[in-house]
């Protein structure tokens, strides 16, 4: 998978970083989720290693339709197109109808647009199983969440919005949440009561 890399590299895709990836990738060996989904393809890179560690059914939802076709085309490449539900639409719109279709999942990865994961909150805490885990990426943004300087304007509505997630997520009893300030920060939060 060398080569997805390399090319997102080239390409400018944004791809989860390699301590982020280790720590995902824990999750699921550690777990074995059977059911996950994922907010944001792009190209397939993150889905392609959610897929070699463990045996699960993937749901996937990519908006631009050229990483859409990309990701089914590397999800072929690599065999596990049949494991695989690729949804190319707006997130937000999947996950109305995943709720409404009362699906559920062991796992949620969250790495879609960053100002939107507050929008997407109490619907993928609905689509949790029990003791299911959401990992949500990037969530201190480039140290800007954290951070007592002032925000620069063309990134408000999103830090704003980022700290709204984190403080929801943390104070919502039935998560049990860490937060990691390693890269661009990720945490992870298990779904202990529902």
């Amino acid at each position: 998978m060398k080569e997805i890399k390399e090319y997102a590299l080239l390409n400018h895709v944004p791809i989860i970083r390699d301590q982020t990836l280790d720590a995902l990738e824990k999750i699921c060996k550690t777990h074995n989720p059977k059911s996950v989904l994922e907010i944001g393809t792009a190209i397939g890179y993150s889905g392609l290693k959610i897929l070699s560690n463990c045996d699960c059914i993937l749901t996937t939802i990519e908006k631009d339709l050229i990483r859409a076709e990309k990701a089914k085309s590397n999800f072929e490449k690599y065999n596990f197109i049949n494991r695989v539900n690729l949804i190319q639409d707006d997130a937000l719109n999947v996950l109305i109808r995943l709720v409404k279709n009362k699906e559920k999942f062991d796992l949620i990865f969250l790495d879609g647009p960053k100002g939107q994961y507050i929008k997407y909150y109490p619907y993928l805490k609905k689509l949790l199983n029990k003791n299911g885990i959401l990992f949500a990426d990037n969530v201190l943004l480039m140290g800007l969440v954290q951070s007592g300087e002032e925000i620069p304007h063309k990134k408000r509505s999103m830090i704003i919005n980022m700290r709204k997630f984190l403080k929801i997520l943390k104070e919502d009893i039935e998560f049990q949440t860490i937060i990691y300030d390693v890269e661009d920060g990720y945490s992870i939060s298990k779904l202990t009561k529902k």
